[in-house]
């Protein structure tokens, strides 16, 4: 992945189905750097990155470990309980494995659609409608999901193409230009 700037921090989030799933839930209100960067931060503080480690963790001693320096979001407190909360639906409901959310067969045993995915992902807290969508594009564009549908279920962001969004970004190039969008986006949006 090309996401962080930070080889530790991009290499992880490609061995770690948990951790990128947890930069795209930290990806609001900072930049997508620092973002993504959290997982690593965790793992390094805590020693591991396990969903059961960190839904279990004590909460108050949690989010001093987010808010240590360099912090894990610019909002520790509240990152850290949705991080945990997070976690702990993945222990519940996923055996602990981030990536069953996207490819644990369905009640009737086969493989998840697209629409399926999507509609797991927006369950977690923390993943709008945007969000979800967002990150179902980049699984698909980034890391081979193969779910029936899953670039009609992502929208605008599962486009081949497209530089809408973090699942376009593979290199400096792209990062660019997903810049370049938003911020055109954000001018058009004042405008109306």
């Amino acid at each position: 992945m090309f996401l962080t700037g930070d080889a530790a921090s991009d290499e992880l989030l490609d061995s770690s189905p948990l951790a990128l799933l947890l930069g795209m839930q930290l990806d609001q209100q900072v930049t997508m750097e620092t973002a993504f960067a959290g997982p690593e931060k965790l793992r390094q503080r805590l020693g591991t990155l396990d969903a059961a480690t960190i839904a279990h963790y004590e909460p108050a001693a949690f989010v001093e470990i987010c808010r240590q320096t360099p912090a894990v979001h610019r909002f520790p407190g509240s990152m850290a309980a949705r991080m945990q909360e997070l976690c702990g639906i993945i222990e519940r409901d996923w055996g602990g494995d981030a990536e069953a959310i996207w490819t644990a067969p369905t009640a009737d045993g086969s493989a998840p659609s697209g629409a399926e995915v999507l509609k797991r992902l927006r369950q977690l807290p923390g993943f709008g409608e945007q969000k979800a969508r967002i990150f179902l594009a980049l699984l698909g564009k980034q890391r081979g999901l193969k779910a029936p549908g899953w670039r009609e279920a992502a929208g605008p962001y599962g486009e081949e193409g497209s530089c809408h969004s973090v699942a376009d970004i593979t290199d400096a190039e792209t990062l660019a230009k997903v810049r370049e969008a938003k911020k055109a986006a954000k001018a058009a949006a004042k405008k109306a």
